[in-house]
């Protein structure tokens, strides 16, 4: 098969044009940013997560994450630097910390965190993780605890 130089001239252009087309879509497609937790453990863990939303703090769990396996808790680019965590485990395990927050034992998402108990919630302590500066994704990794 012969194709004529204007042929070869005309698919090129049609080529390159395509190519360009691709290229903008690629670059119009959204970059995955989340704040992801993945659990690494043995067993069965449940996660709550404490955050500022611009106005106040929020609280909300339960997540509940078999054996090495990840969930998103926030969809898109991080807002904060600072998240807070608590996860407990099927056994009585627990990633805790310093930073009181009211929880529930049922589902929940509860705006502020003074007055937990007087409000009818419990009062936990989330470990805080700090994503960075400009960080638009994180991913927190619970794991078990090294053995002595």
């Amino acid at each position: 098969m012969h194709i004529e130089r204007a042929d070869r001239s005309r698919i090129a252009g049609r080529l390159l044009a395509l190519c360009a087309v691709g290229f903008a879509l690629l670059a119009a497609a959204p970059a995955r940013a989340d704040l992801r937790m993945c659990n690494n453990t043995t067993n069965r863990v449940s996660v709550a997560l404490a955050y500022t939303d611009g106005q106040g703090w929020v609280s909300e769990g339960w997540w509940n994450l078999k054996t090495l396996d990840c969930v998103t808790l926030l969809r898109g680019s991080l807002a904060a630097q600072f998240y807070y965590v608590y996860a407990m485990d099927e056994r009585g395990g627990e990633w805790k910390g310093k930073a009181f927050m009211c929880t529930s034992d049922r589902e929940f998402k509860i705006v502020g965190r003074q007055d937990c108990f007087t409000r009818g919630f419990d009062r936990t302590g989330f470990f805080e993780i700090d994503t960075g500066k400009d960080a638009k994704s994180w991913t927190v990794q619970l794991t078990d605890q090294a053995n002595p």
